[in-house]
């Protein structure tokens, strides 16, 4: 019907990034003509496709087994049954067990790359998607009938249009801006580094998350006797701790850290990403909205960003069936619907990351009775664990248990 109005897709996808891609397979068996643009020539140069760790939280497992993206992924995930949260200086430690709660995991890790290579897998079966890579957006134009894109020559040169059209293009979209949508920012100072180590502990399927003056430092368990590693440095002291030989940058983690997850006996290839919050005042336009980065890019702490853009994906694609997929209340209720998970989500990354940055004493005297709080008192550590988990607002069918 898209097509006989004029319109070359009922909704349009631009971006082939995770959230992007979570959202195609999410409509698959729908009825949708849906186009997906992607500047990548290949999946592994789409956004995301990387080496990063992703802690994925158990509604997030929930939805892409759902989805049938779980079973393509080359390697398991890594099962998440404790977390021990701290911070240097203070007193107190938030320790959290899934098993104490009734569940066997809090959530799991898994590589960026292999999650994007199982959804390309779980892409090629997707009914009515059409892909358009490599495809650059050179302008977005907003209607009242349907938004019009324009692709650079190289792909053709086409407009194409549709009825709802997806931002799902990064934190510095393109999109957004056409749409007229203003986003609020804050820099964070900070770089992170991210790379693989090794400690002469096998990993326990303890998440380790150690707050210092200088930034968050974590561990994640890996599949393979591993943890992924995550260290926030000042962004101008960055390029010095990417110089770093192996030797010197497995000392330089160990200061930062500690302990507790025992000696680091090696490292791997190190990578680099700022760490910035930049959040958009709304999610909906007439006939489009926002998805991924382009709605909110937040800080890593909590491992919170993937986990809430897979959300708003399930949400939005439990919302389209039938109708017109562009509907101003539909739009409507899919944001009024996402407000207190986004929000609360939000407040719990930026919060925390500015908090546990604040070295003076009062803030130190606070952040130790909390730690201590939370680490005697299960009424209070309830709800924290609960987030972590993907449970926050209304939760989206796929990401409930057993779905």
């Amino acid at each position: 019907m898209s097509r006989e109005l004029g319109f070359d897709h009922d909704i349009l996808i631009l971006g082939g990034g995770l959230v992007g891609s979570a959202l195609a397979c999410a409509l698959d068996g729908r009825g949708w003509r849906i186009g997906q643009v992607e500047a990548s020539a290949a999946a592994a140069g789409a956004p995301g496709f990387d080496e990063r760790k992703l802690a994925l939280a158990a509604a997030s497992l929930n939805a892409l087994a759902a989805l049938d993206v779980l079973p393509r992924l080359a390697t398991p995930p890594a099962p998440i049954r404790r977390v021990h949260v701290s911070r240097a200086g203070d007193f107190g430690a938030v320790r959290l067990e899934a098993a104490e709660m009734g569940h066997d995991a809090f959530g799991g890790v898994v590589l960026a790359r292999e999650l994007g290579e199982a959804l390309e897998s779980r892409l090629a079966t997707v009914q009515g998607l059409e892909r358009y890579r490599p495809a650059t957006v050179l302008e977005v134009t907003p209607d009242a009938d349907g938004p019009r894109v324009r692709l650079d020559p190289a792909s053709g040169g086409r407009e194409l249009r549709a009825r709802l059209l997806v931002a799902a293009d990064g934190s510095r979209s393109l999109a957004r801006a056409a749409l007229g949508i203003g986003a609020s920012e804050h820099d964070y100072g900070q770089t992170l580094v991210v790379c693989s180590l090794a400690t002469d502990r096998a990993p326990d399927g303890t998440a380790w998350e150690r707050f210092t003056d200088q930034g968050p430092v974590a561990l994640l368990p890996m599949a393979g006797g591993h943890y992924g590693a995550i260290c926030a440095v000042a962004r101008d002291q960055a390029d010095a701790v990417l110089a770093l030989s192996d030797a010197a940058y497995t000392d330089y983690f160990q200061q930062r850290f500690g302990w507790r997850a025992g000696r680091v006996r090696r490292v791997g290839k190190r990578s680099a990403y700022p760490l910035a919050r930049i959040v958009a005042d709304r999610l909906v336009a007439p006939r489009a909205v926002l998805m991924g980065n382009a709605a909110q890019s937040i800080h890593p702490i909590g491992a919170q960003g993937f986990n809430l853009g897979l959300r708003d994906a399930l949400a939005l694609a439990q919302r389209l069936d039938g109708g017109d997929p562009g509907d101003a209340a539909r739009l409507a209720d899919y944001a009024q619907s996402r407000r207190e998970d986004r929000e609360r989500t939000l407040a719990f990354s930026d919060g925390l990351a500015r908090a546990t940055a604040n070295a003076g004493f009062p803030m130190h005297v606070l952040r130790s009775l909390g730690l201590l709080a939370l680490g005697h008192l299960p009424g209070l550590a309830a709800p924290l664990a609960a987030g972590a988990m993907g449970y926050r607002g209304q939760v989206p069918d796929l990401s409930r248990p057993n779905a």
